[in-house]
């Protein structure tokens, strides 16, 4: 047998494990949180791209949403303008909504919506503001961490409901939504909503079957800058915990929140995984380890 029927052999045998959950997430939604390395390295971007377009091939539902942290900060220097973050979240003043909004919207929205349509899938690039999908108000000042001191965080948002029919029919034709975090307030204004949030609010809404974030890291550490220490599988009383006793902090709170908002709406799997492995998604998908940290009920 030659090397090269060893390696079709090897791709077969890749294929008839993937079966199982083929089947199981045959006409099943998920939601994908894109953000971190894999929005900024162009060979995770095509990666990503790709896989999420598989998914659409195979009879899934991705559903996607992004932030793009880095592309603000860099956007707010360029106008000399510092950013700050307490507790994950961005402090947006009524000058910086705008940026947010231009680069989320404008800029980062349509350039993954560019991507999936050249790579052979079909996209709608969409922001909480259409038809009204991510009604907020804004948020209660946030305390930081290990003080009694409040910040007011702005034009920052907390969703208080989800308008899901505009991504049920753009689905049913074939189309993968692309959502960027930015909703609309009581009164019509623009507000910034963590991408990591409105991707639970949104799995929630849409009763998904996982909900998948994206991030930097191999996922959940017991012990801080210990890749060693990934727990494979999280309970959400023992991450509810963590995060009180300050071992989940900055931009992994938000995630993990997302991940409770998912879990008390009835979504069946929630992940936290590592964007900077090619295909981090077909492999936490359909082999039978996975990768990353689950979150479960």
């Amino acid at each position: 047998m030659t090397n090269e029927v060893q390696q079709l052999i090897a791709k077969a045998d890749v294929l008839i494990e993937a079966l199982p959950y083929l089947r199981t997430f045959a006409n099943k939604t998920f939601v994908i949180k894109y953000g971190g390395q894999a929005m900024v390295s162009e060979e995770l971007k095509k990666s990503v791209i790709m896989d999420i377009i598989l998914l659409k091939y195979i009879g899934i539902n991705p559903i996607v949403v992004h932030g793009g942290g880095p592309d603000i900060t860099r956007m707010l220097e360029r106008l000399g303008k510092e950013s700050h973050f307490v507790n994950g979240l961005r402090v947006t003043d009524a000058e910086d909504i705008e940026v947010v909004e231009m680069v989320l919207t404008g800029k980062v929205n349509k350039q993954i919506v560019a991507l999936i349509n050249q790579y052979g899938g079909k996209a709608v690039g969409l922001s909480g503001k259409d038809a009204n999908l991510l009604v907020a108000h804004r948020r209660a000042p946030e305390q930081l961490s290990g003080s009694e001191e409040q910040v007011d965080l702005g034009y920052v948002g907390e969703i208080t409901k989800v308008n899901p029919e505009v991504i049920h029919t753009l689905s049913k034709q074939g189309y993968i939504p692309v959502i960027s975090s930015i909703a609309v307030g009581l009164e019509g204004e623009s507000l910034n909503i963590n991408a990591d949030h409105v991707a639970g609010e949104v799995a929630a809404a849409l009763a998904a079957e996982k909900l998948i974030l994206l991030t930097d890291v191999e996922g959940i550490l017991a012990e801080a800058n210990d890749p060693s220490s990934l727990i494979s599988t999280l309970p959400k009383a023992q991450a509810t915990s963590m995060i009180a006793e300050g071992k989940i902090t900055r931009g992994m709170i938000p995630k993990v929140e997302a991940c409770l908002i998912a879990l008390a709406h009835e979504v069946n799997r929630t992940h936290i995984i590592d964007g900077r492995v090619p295909h981090s998604l077909l492999l936490e998908i359909f082999t039978d380890h996975g990768i990353g940290t689950m979150v479960t009920s």
